[in-house]
This record gives structure tokens, C-alpha cells and sequence, in this order.
């Protein structure tokens, strides 16, 4: 017991086994986000288009709305034997899910998920990475998520792998350019970079970013869909002319990090979009000073983490909706999208918030 003590009266002590708490916490958040939305893109269309879905496995006799199905995927790709094509450099072809998978990890660590919380006397962030730069850091390790795309392609050994690369590699480099640019208008209005102080500038309902820079969110928002490859900017996996794209060649468990790379991105840019644009924890029409009356502290941060989990559910269950809505773009379309259009309206529309904000109003 002493020692205990000893470690919770130390901050140190307390900040380190915190920070080990989160990881695993993002860490199994996040194992389980691939399941519960491949469930998700089978049972919503399902209901969309008037017809079952999954509906068949379950547990000692209850099917339980074919729930286990995703759990009896993920241990048939773990135990499928795996092939590597003869031409594939053995090193890369191993290491290159590992590079998808990396930089997605890391954008949920600089995500804030809430409002500090007080343990024993030490104030603990509800965030991994204490960062006052923090969609930079964003922006970057989406950035750094090219270069995985691109050594899955080249160390598949196949042609078709590494066009699909090169095909996501340039729609995923033309769309970062006007994600940036929709990000700047939020910096001059909140006069910050650090996401938990742009949070805290939200707390009025009619403040929150969506309202003050709605331009900025619709062009996020359609770059949230082409980083991620989602449809309608699926060209890098069509499947009348590269399969899957850059990941054709890759099967068994190595299959599944792919899918658990895309699902945790999709998800960090779900709750980048709400921290952003939709007030993070804050609850519209409710002040924290309302929920402090009812509630203490920690548990004002803890309910505000289920509010911005819900805002972010919002825009996987999006995905899901324009997948099965909107059909893929032709390539020229997508990339002419990006820089006749959504670029200059970016920088349009840094250069009248500026001259707004110049004005005084």
C-alpha cells in the first residue's frame, strides 16, 4: 500500500499510468471499430434496400441480428493461409500494412476527448498527445499515410497493385491540399491551433464551427470522404479495372489490417469533424455550468465524451448513407473536382474570412 500511495502521490507516476490507460483504451476502441461498422455497411443497406442483411449467426441458439458475423470474418482472415506473389520483396510486403496502420493510431492520439479529469488530486487530459499544433499533426500523419499506399503497391510485385498505389497516392495528395485549406478559415477564427482550445471557443451553440465557417465544412467534409477512399472517391478500389487497388495481392490477417487502417481513419476524421465543426463534448442548448449542477466534474467529462463519440457515430453511419447513395466518380471528374473547384474555393474563402475578420465584424 505504501508504495501505491507513494505512485499516486507522485505526478509523474500518475500522468504515465494515465497515458498507458488511454493507449489501450484508443487501442481497443479501435480494434473494434472495423467489426461493428462491417456489420454496420451490411445490415443499413440491408434495411435501405428491403432485404435482411446478416442475420444468422449468433450464440447458443439467438441469432442476436447476426451480430457474431463479423467475429467469425475476423478469425477467418486471422487463420487463412497466406500468399505472397513470387515477385514481392519479402521485407516490404510484410511491413507494408504496418505503415497504413501506424499513422491512423496516431491521428486518434491527438484527438481531445473531453474535458480534463482530476484523479487524485492530478489533473489528467482526456488525450493522448499534449500537442498546441494539433491538426497539424493531423494533417501530417495523413500525409505520411501515402507513403504506405504507395509501398503496398510497389511491394505487391503486380502492375495492377501498384496503379491502384499511384491512382490513391495522387487522389489522396490532390484532396489534402483543399482539407488544409478549409482548416485555415477555423485558425483565424478561433485564433488557435490547438484543437482543445477550439473546442472550449464552441461552447455556445451558434458558435460552434459549422455555423461560423460553413464552407470550410462542406469542403471538409467531401475531402473526409476522398482521404479515406470511401465512395464516391473509391477509384482507388474499382473493381472493374484493379480489384481492390493497392491491396490486391494481400490476403489472410495482412487483409485485415488494411480494413482496420481505413475504418480507424474514417473514425479520426469523424471526430476531427466534430471537434471542429460540431462543438466536440459540448451538448447544444446545455452549459457545462447547467451539467455541473447535477453531475461533478469527472462526470462532465465523461458525458461529454459520449457526446462527441455520438457526433462522430453521425458521420460513420454518413459514410455508410452516401456509400449506398451516390455512385463512383469517373477519375477525371474526381480530380477535377479537387483542383478546379474545391481548391479555389478554399483560398476564396480563406481570403473573405480574413477580410472579414480585418474588418472588425
Amino acid at each position: 500500500m505504501g508504495v501505491v500511495s507513494a505512485m499516486l502521490g507522485s505526478p509523474f507516476a500518475v500522468q504515465l499510468l494515465a497515458t498507458v490507460v488511454k493507449i489501450l483504451a484508443i487501442f481497443a476502441l479501435s480494434l473494434n471499430i472495423p467489426p461493428i461498422m462491417v456489420w454496420l455497411e451490411r445490415r443499413i443497406p440491408a434495411l435501405m434496400q428491403r432485404r435482411r442483411g446478416p442475420n444468422r449467426v449468433g450464440l447458443f441458439g439467438f441469432r442476436l441480428w447476426g451480430l457474431l458475423q463479423s467475429l467469425v470474418d475476423a478469425i477467418k482472415l486471422i487463420f487463412k493461409e497466406e500468399v505472397r506473389p513470387s515477385g514481392a520483396p519479402k521485407g516490404l510486403f510484410h511491413l507494408a500494412p504496418l505503415f497504413n496502420v501506424f499513422p491512423v493510431f496516431l491521428i486518434l492520439c491527438a484527438i481531445p476527448f473531453g474535458e480534463p479529469v482530476t484523479i487524485y488530486g492530478h489533473t489528467v487530459p482526456l488525450k493522448v498527445l499534449e500537442l498546441n499544433v494539433g491538426f497539424l499533426f493531423i494533417l501530417a500523419m495523413t500525409g505520411l499515410g501515402i507513403y504506405g499506399v504507395i509501398l503496398s503497391g510497389w511491394a505487391s510485385g503486380s502492375k495492377f497493385s501498384l496503379l491502384g498505389s499511384l491512382r490513391a497516392s495522387a487522389q489522396m495528395i490532390s484532396y489534402e491540399i483543399p482539407l488544409g485549406l478549409s482548416l485555415i478559415p477555423l485558425v483565424l477564427i478561433f485564433d488557435s491551433l490547438d484543437l482543445s482550445e477550439i473546442v472550449a471557443a464552441q461552447s455556445n451553440f451558434w458558435g460552434w464551427g459549422v455555423f461560423v465557417a460553413p464552407i470550410s465544412f462542406f469542403i471538409f467534409l467531401i475531402c473526409m470522404f476522398a482521404e479515406t477512399n470511401r465512395t464516391p472517391f473509391d477509384l482507388a478500389e474499382a473493381e472493374s479495372e484493379l480489384v481492390v487497388g493497392y491491396h490486391t495481392e494481400f490476403g489472410s490477417s495482412k487483409f485485415a489490417l488494411f480494413f482496420l487502417a481505413e475504418y480507424v481513419a474514417m473514425f479520426g476524421l469523424s471526430l476531427l469533424c466534430s471537434v471542429l465543426f460540431f462543438g466536440g463534448w459540448h451538448v447544444p442548448f446545455m452549459s457545462k455550468d447547467y451539467l455541473l449542477q447535477v453531475l461533478s466534474p469527472n462526470m462532465v467529462a465523461a458525458f461529454g465524451v459520449v457526446v462527441l463519440l455520438i457526433k462522430a457515430s453521425f458521420f460513420m453511419f454518413l459514410y455508410i448513407w452516401v456509400r449506398w447513395t451516390i455512385p463512383r466518380f469517373r477519375y477525371d471528374q474526381l480530380m477535377g473536382l479537387g483542383w478546379k473547384l474545391l481548391i479555389p474555393v478554399g483560398i476564396a474563402n480563406v481570403v473573405v474570412t480574413a477580410g472579414i475578420l480585418a474588418l472588425g465584424f
